[in-house]
């Protein structure tokens, strides 16, 4: 299956369920495990670094695999650029191949340090990939290596000190978004790294005639390397927090019945006009709603007459709405009747004033 098409179905099974990827922004960490191999590498020894014939013939290492490793520190711009710096450490078997006569071989150990710039192509899906080039230092180190000519009986041991070159990185690769876990992507990259100096080693030879020194020089390296990792960024945006749940609606408790009516007359009148009756007659009902077991009805007048008369005008109004309590059947025993003439205004007045508000009788349950 082609990898396009590979990630296309991935992206389709994986959308319902995860949120879009967002571009990473801000301090991130990573680091990965995998196997590494060496592209077939040619190494001779010489009598000199850089030139002179060959002491034992030239041949090719040929790599068995090895393990690799690697982790990362770096920083996210959120537009899907991303610059870090990465360690790497690689570690293999490697084998003399077409020298005539010599064999032999040993561990080959890398590791360096890189500065990587990479991109994110954010494709609306969980799945991301990204693409990367890099440069630093990359030392290789020749571990329990030896060479033999089974001809002669000549043994090489090269030097176990590492020597570095500068190096490239050339990274691609794709991260996974794992849900329900923000920031947190799963990753698999294959990293290309090759080194731009030949590599020279002291090395000892021994043949049956005496020994001498002479130097294991390496060529440029080719590494190749497929990793599987995590990555985690700190500050990538947590999911919503599920909404709260809309509040039950409030029902309103029906309104109590009132406890307080006004009854209002025209001026210098105590009869009940058609709003009056009204009112009694709905305070009478409350009387029943609410159980009152006393009913206070007191009149009042405005100041446009004599205290004495306002005084009798008040008494007569609350009679008269005491009459229509008792005619409603609100029983005579429990209306009290007062009368305070002029002296309760509900709006403060000069004399002689005609204030509608002030000519009422208030009806008060208890």
């Amino acid at each position: 299956m082609k990898l396009r098409s590979a990630l296309m179905i991935a992206t389709f099974l994986t959308a319902p369920v995860v949120a879009m990827a967002q571009p990473v922004s801000g301090l991130y960490v990573a680091g990965g495990v995998g196997g590494t191999y060496l592209l077939d590498d040619k190494g001779y020894i010489t009598n000199s670094p850089s030139t002179g014939s060959p002491i034992l013939g030239s041949g090719k290492l040929k790599s068995n695999g090895g393990f690799a490793g690697m982790g990362a520190v770096g920083y996210g711009l959120g537009n899907g650029l991303r610059l870090e710096i990465e360690g790497i450490y690689m570690q293999q078997a490697m084998r003399i191949k077409n020298a005539p006569g010599a064999f032999g071989g040993g561990q080959v150990s890398s590791y360096g340090g890189f500065v990587n710039a990479l991109y994110d192509f954010n494709l609306g899906s969980p799945i991301v990939p990204f693409v990367g080039v890099g440069v630093g230092y990359l030392a290789t180190q020749l571990d329990s290596f030896k060479i033999y000519n089974g001809g002669s009986s000549t043994v090489a041991t090269p030097s176990t000190s590492s020597k570095g070159s500068v190096a490239a990185n050339a990274i691609l690769g794709v991260a996974y978004n794992i849900p329900g876990a923000p920031g947190l992507a799963l990753t698999g990259e294959y990293i290309f790294t090759p080194t731009f100096t030949r590599q020279n080693y002291r090395t000892a030879v021994v043949t049956p005639t005496g020994s001498t020194t002479a130097n294991f020089r390496l060529n440029s390296q080719f590494n190749n390397t497929l990793l599987v990792g995590l990555r985690y960024a700190f500050n990538s945006p947590q999911p919503a927090a599920a909404p709260m749940p809309a509040p039950a609606p409030i029902v309103a408790p029906a309104p109590a019945p009132a406890r307080s009516y006004l009854v209002f007359f025209d001026w210098d009148k105590d009869n009940l006009n058609p709003r009056a009756q009204q009112i009694i007659a709905e305070a009478a009902q409350a009387s029943t709603r609410v159980a009152a077991t006393r009913i206070e009805v007191s009149g009042y007048a405005d100041r446009t007459g004599t205290a004495q008369y306002n005084q009798a005008l008040s008494m007569r109004r609350a009679n008269n709405v005491a009459a229509e309590l008792v005619r409603l059947g609100v029983a005579k025993t429990a209306i009290s009747i007062s009368a305070y003439g002029d002296t309760r205004p509900l709006v403060p007045t000069g004399p002689n004033t005609r204030e509608p508000q002030n000519r009422r009788v208030e009806i008060v349950l208890k």
